[in-house]
């Protein structure tokens, strides 16, 4: 979902790590609330889902694995898509790659730059069509009206009912219009550059949402093919 203002919850039992991380977010134009430990993070996220988490991995009471397999394998949780990027001091890559293997978005290793856990929130945040808009900004365009604080999409007067994955593609070229992207350029953008599914993939997905938001997918007026290239977004 695109907010006004991306909430994340910093989780770490170190109070100085909290208040640098706060500070840097902040500044970027984020609302952050803080966490020090797996019970706190977990009575958090159930309060009040957040746009995203920065979840440290060594807690005390509930460790960031478990809070990652919690949110991400529990049933009926309505926050168990966020996106979780995991801060770890641990040189070994087991972990990391456990906590991958369970959910997670990304990992930072510690010691970390605060400006480049601003930058991979940013990252996760857009793939995952998370971005921060200009408060009240809709996205108006001749049939197709797109709210991104609403996570809503009207396409020729009707309601179109949108997957994660189909809203982000559509949003990402709703702001780059008439720029063409190729399916590997698209498959960084929505899916992650770690991603190593197949770019058709892509080809599937913009199939599934001209069938929502054409009156004619055959022959599109909003995304269209650039043969031997790629799509473009042309309202």
């Amino acid at each position: 979902m695109v907010r006004n203002t991306p909430s994340i919850l910093v989780v770490d039992d170190e109070a100085t790590i909290r208040e640098v991380l706060t500070r840097y977010l902040e500044h970027e134009g984020f609302t952050v609330r803080q966490a020090a430990d797996g019970y706190e993070a977990l009575d958090a996220v159930t309060f009040e889902p957040p746009d995203l988490i920065l979840l440290d991995l060594m807690l005390p009471g509930i460790d960031g694995l478990t809070i990652t397999r919690h949110l991400r394998q529990a049933p009926g949780m309505r926050n168990r898509n966020v996106p979780i990027i995991m801060l770890t001091a641990r040189g070994e890559t087991s972990d990391r790659i456990r906590g991958l293997d369970l959910g997670a978005d990304d990992y930072i290793a510690k010691p970390f730059s605060p400006r480049e856990v601003v930058s991979r929130v940013n990252a996760v945040l857009r793939r995952a069509g998370k971005e921060v808009a200009p408060i009240g900004q809709v996205l108006a365009f001749p049939n197709l009206h797109i709210d991104p604080a609403a996570r809503t999409v009207s396409a020729h007067g009707v309601n179109a009912s949108l997957s994660a994955k189909e809203f982000g593609l559509l949003f990402f070229f709703a702001t780059h219009p008439r720029q063409v992207f190729s399916r590997t350029q698209l498959l960084n953008e929505i899916w992650g550059e770690d991603y190593y599914g197949d770019p058709s993939t892509v080809t599937v997905h913009i199939r599934r949402l001209r069938e929502k938001i054409e009156t004619d997918p055959s022959a599109p007026q909003f995304i269209q093919t650039v043969w031997g290239v790629g799509y473009k977004f042309d309202a």
